[in-house]
């Protein structure tokens, strides 16, 4: 028998017509109305609301194109697909044999069941089609779409074009702090040992995660037997809570990576246990979510370079402890 969960989406994906956001996802698996926490994204007048496992989803979709230097209106194909096939669930099931976030079918070639669940090789099989049509970047986004995914229903995907441009603009960095997520602000108790690196658990998982999607880093703020001293008082590299990823030197392009970078972890902020966020003099708190991005104040005491201590030149990202 199917969840309570892949009941619900499935019937969003058979009528689809109902807003993404409607009805939000509660973590547990349980359809919860009333439940606040979700994402939105804001770009040229166009909102989008999403629940907190279509902005991780989104979210992958976005950095994998940015990981292989694709341009921002990839992303934005790939997500106006992605909506209109499963409105950014991976589910495992659909019309026929298809699966998967992008709704492809094994008896296509695309390949298997397995690995069509799994949303980083589906989100690459769709970027490396994508890649074989010529001139992609110029033509419409239902069209480019099409092309890829030969649809019974080729103009479908133009109901999403305005909603994948936005996210796409947002998770790529060329909106900055243009998304922004209201999360539960809490996290399960978890232990505090420092692994052979000088993080916690946590902040480990948040490393392999960046690494995983960004590809190579310049890091900071740890260091094996942990840091203790370089930070400000009560920081939380102090605990091996804490990664910096920079983005130097300060250029147009370094504070897109960065804002890139930044919303990622913003729109994944629940899944990773994530505590705050500072990039570009702006800051979020898993605490203070529903603020959004805020001005970050630096300290008054504080001296030094202003682009480091604003961190204009790199991601700060901290978990609960």
């Amino acid at each position: 028998m199917p969840s309570l969960r892949t009941a619900a989406v499935g019937t969003v994906v058979a009528l689809g017509a109902v807003a993404a956001a409607v009805v939000l996802v509660d973590r547990s698996g349980v359809d919860t109305p009333f439940d606040s926490s979700g994402c939105t994204a804001e770009v040229d007048g166009h909102t989008v609301e999403v629940d907190l496992e279509q902005a991780e989803n989104a979210a992958l979709i976005t950095a994998i194109s940015v990981q292989r230097g694709m341009p921002a209106r990839a992303a934005s194909i790939a997500l106006a697909t992605a909506y209109q096939e499963s409105k950014l669930y991976n589910i495992d099931y659909g019309d026929r044999d298809s699966v998967g976030l992008f709704q492809q079918r094994p008896s296509q070639g695309w390949g298997s069941v397995a690995q069509l669940t799994d949303p980083v090789y589906a989100t690459n099989a769709f970027y490396d089609a994508l890649a074989q049509v010529e001139g992609y970047e110029g033509m419409q986004i239902t069209a480019a779409a099409q092309e890829v995914q030969r649809s019974a229903y080729p103009d479908a995907y133009a109901d999403h074009e305005q909603d994948g441009r936005a996210l796409a603009s947002a998770l790529t960095g060329n909106s900055p702090r243009a998304m922004w997520c209201d999360v539960p602000g809490d996290a399960e108790e978890a232990t505090d040992e420092l692994d052979e690196t000088g993080l916690v658990p946590r902040a480990a998982a948040v490393r392999r995660d960046l690494e995983a999607r960004f590809g190579t880093l310049s890091l900071g703020g740890f260091e094996p037997g942990g840091v203790s001293s370089g930070h400000m008082e009560g920081s939380a590299h102090y605990e091996g809570r804490a990664v910096d990823v920079f983005h130097r030197p300060v250029t147009a392009e370094n504070r897109k990576r960065g804002w890139a970078m930044a919303t990622y972890l913003v729109a994944n902020a629940d899944r990773l246990d994530v505590r705050t966020i500072i990039f570009d003099d702006r800051i979020w708190q898993a605490n203070r979510s529903d603020d959004g991005w805020r001005d970050y104040r630096v300290p008054s005491s504080s001296g030094g370079d202003r682009a480091i201590l604003e961190h204009r030149d790199h991601v700060h990202v901290d978990v609960f402890d």
